[in-house]
């Protein structure tokens, strides 16, 4: 396990090579540190921005040998997002490194967690905001299959399955409360209900009764948000979602 020290240390190092390297015109703080709000879980995240004419993956080759040889990085993998790279590294430690690597006309702050260090950005940009009506559809979805792989008997496939339609609750819970959206961030800052709620969504055993009352609750949850955000699509949706329970189980 690494230190808050190590951590701090591996970053202001990392901020350093970015200073002085000539590839490199900006770099911010992203995440919680950002915004000082860091933990002894935290990761270092930094967002650099290049010049004119290197490619995020050039750039980004050229900055990996450092993460293994010096940092102690034992794998990476990258996420693209339109033009820019996100290599994400693991290392010996357990500490995870996140640099991005941005185009000079993409660099631009995506909401409050972006703290500028050195150079210039561009104005900031709105970030992409999740849609209720998306992550509703998704939910009756992923209940579709988690209905049929119930019925097949393929308990793994729905608790699978099951597990996804949670997700779209979870995350219509956290925008209907104004919360973190993204990957459950706010999800234990929901109100002790709700959370004692969507504990009961959660699959106990792989037996089928176990599976038939989890996927219940799972689409109360989802019915149950999709009437706060939109009742005259739940309305229209209900009688056959709630079907899917009785079909399945």
């Amino acid at each position: 396990m690494f230190s808050i020290a190590e951590r701090e240390a591996l970053r202001d190092r990392l901020i350093a090579a970015a200073r002085s390297d000539d590839r490199i015109t900006a770099a911010a703080v992203v995440g919680s540190g950002a915004k000082h709000g860091e933990d002894e879980w935290s990761d270092i995240d930094l967002a650099l921005r290049l010049s004119d004419g290197f490619e995020p993956e050039d750039v980004a080759a050229a900055w990996t040998p450092r993460l293994y040889e010096s940092a102690g990085a034992v794998d990476h993998v990258d996420v693209w997002s339109d033009r820019t790279l996100f290599r994400v590294f693991l290392l010996k430690s357990s500490l995870q490194v996140d640099l991005s690597f941005w185009p000079g006309d993409a660099f631009a702050a995506w909401g409050a967690s972006f703290r500028l260090l050195f150079g210039e950005s561009n104005a900031p940009r709105a970030g992409r905001s999740l849609a209720p009506a998306a992550l509703i559809g998704m939910g009756w979805l992923y209940a579709l299959h988690a209905r049929s792989s119930i019925a097949r008997g393929r308990a793994l496939q729905a608790l699978h399955m099951i597990d996804n339609v949670r997700d779209q609750v979870i995350t219509l819970a956290c925008l209907r409360h104004e919360l973190p959206a993204q990957e459950g961030r706010g999800a234990d800052d929901l109100p002790a209900d709700l959370r004692r709620a969507l504990a009961q969504t959660l699959v106990r055993d792989l037996d089928r009764p176990e599976l038939c009352r989890a996927f219940t609750a799972c689409v109360d949850a989802l019915l149950d948000e999709a009437q706060r955000v939109d009742p005259d699509r739940e309305r229209r949706i209900r009688d056959t979602v709630s079907e899917l329970v009785h079909t399945g189980t």
